[in-house]
């Protein structure tokens, strides 16, 4: 790869960097169009780095392009992200199994802090930081590139869903997360794959039954 290749692929994942932020923590809301000229006049960056940072968000789910009109961070109605959240039940305890056998001590030692500091955290952004840490930290001895790469794209593409659920929940909700999470540790660490997926399977489905009584969580407008 040439050097100029090689600056602009670093310029690229830079710009891809920080709009994936931005995106992740709530700064661009779904819906929120996404414009070159904005966005490489701020990163003093040029306009192909740029186009081709916004490939890769579409890429991992988290922006959508639109031939001749430009780019917008990705929203879902509720009945898509119901339907997201039905794969998601699929997937990732399919995912958590791969995963159960490969993991190390020193992995469920990580998930260990990480739930102690999800029980000791008050802050809603935070609480999805951590929460998105564990789950992906479950995954991370499963070898199937194909579907991990699923897992991170449906998590992408319902992160804001989560944050504004987060914001909804009560102490008794946060605490049944806890629990459930609490489960799906004991079950990795006795490597037992099928209680494991049991467990995930069902806090999964909850969390989308509970979505399903919030539609007014997919109700905001359109940003241009």
């Amino acid at each position: 790869m040439s050097e100029k290749a090689t600056a602009s692929t670093v310029a690229s994942q830079r710009v891809a960097e920080h709009l994936r932020s931005m995106i992740l923590n709530g700064e661009l809301a779904p819906g929120t169009r996404i414009r070159q000229e904005d966005v490489a006049a701020r990163l003093g960056a040029s306009r192909l780095p740029v186009r081709e940072a916004l490939r890769i968000l579409a890429a991992e789910g988290l922006a959508v392009l639109k031939s001749n009109t430009g780019a917008w961070v990705s929203k879902l109605d509720m009945n898509e992200c119901e339907g997201i959240y039905k794969i998601r039940e699929r997937i990732e305890p399919l995912a958590l199994s791969e995963s159960v056998p490969n993991l190390t001590a020193g992995d469920i030692a990580r998930m260990e802090r990480i739930q102690d500091e999800i029980e000791d955290n008050t802050d809603v952004d935070r609480f999805l930081l951590l929460d998105r840490e564990l789950h992906l930290a479950t995954y991370a001895g499963c070898g199937n590139r194909e579907l991990t790469s699923m897992v991170h794209r449906f998590w992408n593409t319902t992160q804001h869903y989560r944050r504004a659920y987060a914001r909804v929940i009560d102490s008794a909700g946060h605490q049944l997360i806890n629990f459930e999470h609490r489960l799906i540790i004991e079950a990795v660490k006795r490597a037992d794959g099928v209680d494991a997926e049991r467990f995930l399977t069902g806090h999964i489905r909850r969390t989308r039954l509970e979505l399903a009584k919030h539609p007014e969580l997919f109700a905001e407008d359109e940003h241009d």
